[in-house]
């Protein structure tokens, strides 16, 4: 059971706005009308919590949801009882019955995926729909492009009832980058042979390629919560989450002295260290750390960025606050490590990863706080 604690217990502080959520939403959507804009709630709404995440982009006017697995279908339909839940990942053996009981749509990635819902519909009656995954250059999941070209040949029941037509950009954060002409292409010319089936293919990034790729609906995952889709400009959504940790001591070392695990880090004058009481456990990954070749992410300590000092380990990572006044920081105060000018993508620069990971890492010991503008 995962606790709860208390914010003056807390090691960190976790804040999601939600209201903000709602405002990326409706910036996405209104970026690519007149495709309507869904939502991407996998891997627990991004870290940031599916069942409140999902509630909130319900109540934002979403009717539309993904997810990956068909337990997180499940959680997404307890709180948006009347939308529509897609499952990406496809459908595992033997589970066709388990997604009719939750209404809930399998995006078949496969023949013989759609064999298996095709006889399961023919079993039971059930149309509740489902969507076909073509692979047109991402070579992961989905139909390629020749089988789909044979289906598309094949009388109306041999393809079952489908929802959806869906492809995935590989590229798209890059926009001059030649895979996603190719991908527009070639989702076009699947579009014309599975006529009056609707069409989605634009990710968060996707959407910034312009109406050519957006179809009739847009999917948008890691902008809704605040990392920046077009990452070459300016960052057009709002930040999302805020993380602040708590300071558990302040501590001076001479120079010379270092800090951490592996002494990676070497104090060059007489040095105050602040501790925080969060590591690589709560989702400060520890390549972000502060090494005597290379500095590491920043926080922001009273108002002040202050750098890294030493290896985030576990549960504690340091940071240097010598050139804060005298008798700031104290134990017990709050530093911010996300928020504050500080980006889940500028986190992720220094840790030399992308903001999707900052935001999945996040962990479950800290005091979670909603905010949804009410």
């Amino acid at each position: 059971m995962t606790e709860h604690p208390g914010e003056s217990e807390a090691g960190g502080i976790l804040t999601i706005d939600l209201a903000a959520l709602a405002a990326n939403w409706r910036e996405l959507a209104r970026r690519a009308a007149p495709a309507r804009c869904a939502a991407v709630v996998k891997a627990d709404g991004y870290g940031c919590g599916l069942e409140p995440v999902t509630a909130a982009l319900a109540r934002a006017g979403c009717e539309t949801f993904f997810v990956a697995h068909l337990a997180e279908g499940r959680r997404a339909r307890a709180a948006a009882p009347r939308a529509t839940i897609y499952v990406l990942n496809g459908l595992l053996p033997g589970t066709a019955s388990a997604y009719a009981g939750c209404n809930l749509r399998p995006v078949i990635g496969s023949l013989a995926e759609l064999a298996e819902w095709r006889a399961f519909d023919a079993a039971t009656a059930w149309h509740g729909g489902a969507a076909l995954h073509v692979d047109t250059g991402m070579n992961r999941l989905g139909l390629s492009f020749d089988e789909a070209v044979w289906l598309a040949g094949q009388p109306q029941d041999e393809r079952g009832v489908l929802a959806l037509l869906m492809s995935h950009l590989a590229c798209a954060e890059t926009p001059d980058h030649p895979l996603n002409a190719k991908q527009i292409a070639a989702f076009g010319e699947l579009r014309a042979m599975h006529p009056g089936v609707p069409g989605a293919l634009a990710n968060s990034s996707g959407i910034f390629l312009g109406p050519d790729a957006h179809h009739d609906m847009v999917r948008p995952g890691v902008a809704l919560y605040g990392a920046n889709p077009t990452p070459l400009h300016i960052n057009p959504m709002r930040p999302v989450v805020t993380l602040k940790g708590r300071i558990v001591q302040v501590r001076t070392i001479a120079e010379g002295e270092t800090v951490g695990y592996g002494a990676t880090w070497t104090a060059r004058r007489l040095t105050r260290v602040a501790v925080i009481s969060i590591g690589y456990a709560d989702g400060i990954l520890r390549a972000a750390s502060a090494r005597d070749d290379k500095p590491g992410a920043e926080a922001i300590v009273a108002g002040r960025p202050c750098p890294l000092a030493g290896l985030v380990s576990m549960d504690l990572l340091a940071i240097d606050v010598t050139d804060l006044p005298e008798h700031t920081p104290r134990r017990g105060d709050l530093v911010t490590l996300l928020g504050d000018g500080i980006g889940v993508d500028d986190l992720a620069f220094h840790a030399g990863t992308i903001g999707y990971e900052v935001l999945t890492s996040l962990g479950r010991r800290y005091r979670r706080i909603y905010q949804d503008g009410n």
